[in-house]
C-alpha cells in the first residue's frame, strides 16, 4: 500500500479520548479527531472540484453494514437546504460518513442545535461544520428586506444579526458584495449561536474534544473554503492525542490523478 495512503488509513482509525460527562452518553463512539476529518472532507471536495470523485461506500455492501452496525458518521455539517448543495457529493462521501442538517439559511436554532448535540453525543462525530453558501437566496431576501410570511420571518431571524454585521462592516456596500459579507456574517451567526445554546456542544469544544468550523462553498466552482478556527476560537492544537480504540474508516480508495478543475 502506497505511503500516503497507509496514513490517510491510520488517520482515519486515530480514535480520541471520549467527551465530557455533559455530553458523552453511553451510546457514543468516539470518532476520529477533528483535524483527520477535516483531512478527509477536504480531499473529497478536491477530488469533487477536479471531477476525479470516487463515490465510494455507496453499494449494497455499505448499505448492508449501516443498517446492521449502524452509523458512525465522523462529521456534522450544519448547512442550508439549497438543492445546490449538496454535502455528500461535494465532500465525496458515503453512506453514513456525514451527519447532515439542512435548513434554509444554515441557521442554527433550537432544533438544528439539537440534532447536533446528537451527532457529537450519541453517534460520536467531533467536527461540526457550519456549511454556508454563494448566492444564498435566505441570507439574500433579509439583506434586501424582502417579504415573506410568518413562518419564514420566524426561521430567518436568526440572520439579521448578520446582515447588521455586515452593514455596520462595510458601510456603503450593497448589492452581491454586502449579500456576500451577509452570508460570511451568518455562518460565524450560526457558531455563535450553536455555543450559546447548547452548553453541552461548548463544554466539549472547549475542552478540545470536539470543534466547530466554519465554510463557505462555491456553488458555481463546486469549492469549499474553510475557515481554520471559529469566531473566537483558538486554532487547535498541531496534533491530536491517539487513544487505542478504533473508529469505522472513512478514507477513500485511492483516486486518479486529480485533473484541472473545469468551471461552467
Amino acid at each position: 500500500m502506497p505511503p500516503v495512503l497507509s496514513r490517510l488509513l491510520l488517520a482515519g482509525l486515530l480514535s480520541a479520548s471520549g467527551l465530557t460527562p455533559a455530553i458523552a452518553s453511553h451510546e457514543a463512539s468516539a470518532g476520529i479527531p477533528p483535524s483527520d476529518a477535516l483531512i478527509l472532507l477536504k480531499g473529497g471536495n478536491r477530488r469533487f472540484v477536479s471531477g476525479t470523485a470516487v463515490h465510494f461506500q455507496q453499494d449494497a455492501q455499505r448499505r448492508h453494514d449501516t443498517a446492521t452496525n449502524g452509523q458512525k458518521p465522523f462529521a456534522v455539517i450544519l448547512t442550508c437546504a439549497d438543492s445546490r448543495v449538496p454535502p455528500e457529493l461535494l465532500f465525496d462521501q458515503g453512506i453514513g460518513c456525514l451527519f447532515v442538517i439542512r435548513v434554509a439559511g444554515n441557521v442554527a436554532q433550537t432544533d438544528e442545535v439539537a440534532t447536533a448535540e446528537y451527532g457529537v453525543g450519541h453517534l460520536g462525530a467531533r467536527l461540526i461544520v457550519v456549511l454556508g453558501h454563494t448566492k444564498c437566496g435566505a441570507v439574500t431576501a433579509v439583506v434586501e428586506g424582502a417579504k415573506v410570511g410568518p413562518n419564514l420571518a420566524q426561521l430567518v431571524k436568526p440572520i439579521v444579526p448578520a446582515a447588521t454585521r455586515a452593514r455596520n462592516e462595510n458601510p456603503g456596500a450593497s448589492g452581491a458584495p454586502l449579500i456576500a459579507a451577509a452570508i460570511q456574517a451568518n455562518i460565524e451567526q450560526a457558531i455563535a449561536d450553536i455555543l450559546r445554546l447548547s452548553p453541552e456542544l461548548a463544554g466539549a469544544i472547549a475542552h478540545r474534544q470536539a470543534r466547530v468550523v466554519g465554510a463557505l462553498y462555491d456553488i458555481e466552482t463546486g469549492e469549499v473554503t474553510f475557515s481554520e478556527a471559529a469566531p473566537d476560537e483558538p486554532a487547535p492544537p498541531g496534533s491530536e492525542p491517539a487513544a487505542h480504540a478504533t473508529a469505522e474508516p472513512h478514507a477513500a480508495p485511492p483516486a486518479p490523478a486529480p485533473a484541472a478543475p473545469t468551471h461552467h
